[in-house]
């Protein structure tokens, strides 16, 4: 694999910076949950990813022969092991989407507009 750099993960930061500037103009909700699908999978989506992400630098520097092993640096590896979990339980999310789309498919065209959520 090549190296990865900034440059890499900035440009996938502006990518979901794009799909949130979209998301705001209202798009159609089917399109939206397409579109935010692949983030939210429950097996490679982003809390997943950045679970893990976050767990593999905590035992990146920790490794490291050249980090002090001080009650300072175990605190902070510490929480970024406890957000990784935080992360990682956010996997359920899929769910959500499938009862979106599921409610918005059960959604009749002849609703009154008085209930339609604005």
């Amino acid at each position: 694999m090549p190296d990865l750099t900034p440059d890499d993960l900035h440009t996938a930061t502006e990518t979901l910076s794009r799909l949130t500037e979209y998301l705001r103009d209202a798009p159609d909700p089917n399109v939206a949950l397409t579109l935010v699908e692949p983030l939210l999978d429950e097996y490679t989506g982003i809390p997943v990813q950045l679970g893990d992400t976050l767990r593999a630098l905590a035992r990146a520097v920790q490794a490291h022969p050249d980090t002090p092993c001080t009650p300072a640096l175990r605190r902070l590896v510490d929480e970024l092991r406890t957000a990784a979990w935080e992360q990682s339980d956010q996997h359920t999310l899929h769910y959500t989407l499938d009862d979106l789309r599921t409610l918005l498919a059960n959604t009749s065209p002849d609703m009154p507009e008085g209930s339609r959520c604005r």
